[in-house]
């Protein structure tokens, strides 16, 4: 009778693993492989390479960039065609610059660990208020309506712009899993294009669902152009989109060129 029970007990588990197994299988395929994203360097620019990058954004036909470093944090305004600085804020030394957006006439602008998103006025650069919050500042674009940022993990965190109160988090994955350290930030046709830090990717992400639909390989990029990446380059990060051109702004930490890009 002993027998028969522990034989019972044994089908049982055994069906159970091979359920759980099956389980397994299944969700792992609720995270599809993202599709290989393709793209043309179309013009190469110069960049000041001493330039840390957080942020780069383009808006009505002028490029702003956001770089860090303590000591070294600048929200600056570039000339493209040249790279020269046109107009700029320094930072107090205290705080290591981080990414920045465009909204209603407003550049918001993150912090790495001091808890502060500076607002400024987009043509005077004039400081007009800030705002508190925990954790890390690290990428920060919007949606025309919220701001989004990230902070190192693998959350999109959602904000109200007029109090940065916390409206939503997603969650970015890909066929792996929770994607963490995702860094700057782009809306672009209703997806958002994502660094990933230390990284030589850019991933398209589906804003509604946080699932990573694409993903681009940009780490012979300098070959591919025909150029030896310039000493003391650090890594790929700062992604600018033209809505009207349809192309894309690629750089990274201290990088001599920015890449005019277009994705298929």
């Amino acid at each position: 009778m002993n027998f028969k029970i522990l034989t019972a007990f044994l089908l049982i588990l055994l069906a159970s693993c091979q359920n759980n197994n099956d389980s397994a299988v299944l969700n792992s395929s609720n995270f599809p492989v993202p599709a290989i994203m393709n793209y043309t360097v179309t013009h190469i620019y110069p960049h000041d390479s001493t330039a840390f990058t957080e942020g780069l954004e383009w808006f009505d036909h002028q490029l702003y960039e956001s770089t860090g470093e303590y000591g070294a944090s600048q929200l600056k305004n570039v000339n493209l065609e040249t790279g020269k600085t046109l107009q700029k804020r320094v930072l107090p030394l205290q705080y290591f610059g981080e990414g920045i957006t465009i909204l209603n006439g407003k550049i918001y602008q993150l912090t790495y660990k001091e808890g502060k998103c500076f607002v400024f006025d987009l043509k005077t650069f004039n400081k007009l208020k800030e705002f508190n919050y925990e954790g890390q500042g690290w990428g920060m674009t919007n949606d025309g309506k919220y701001l989004i940022m990230d902070d190192s993990t693998e959350n999109l965190i959602y904000r109200d712009p007029e109090t940065f109160n916390i409206i939503k988090k997603t969650k970015v994955t890909d066929n792996n899993g929770p994607l963490p350290e995702i860094n700057e930030l782009e809306y672009a046709g209703n997806y958002i294009y994502a660094n990933v830090w230390k990284k030589d990717i850019i991933v398209k992400i589906n804003p509604l669902t946080g699932v990573v639909v694409a993903k681009a390989d940009l780490s012979d990029i300098w070959n591919i152009a025909g150029l030896e990446i310039n000493d003391h380059a650090d890594v790929l990060n700062g992604i600018a989109y033209d809505s009207i051109q349809n192309r894309f702004f690629i750089t990274g930490k201290n990088w001599s060129k920015i890449f005019e890009v277009k994705f298929n």
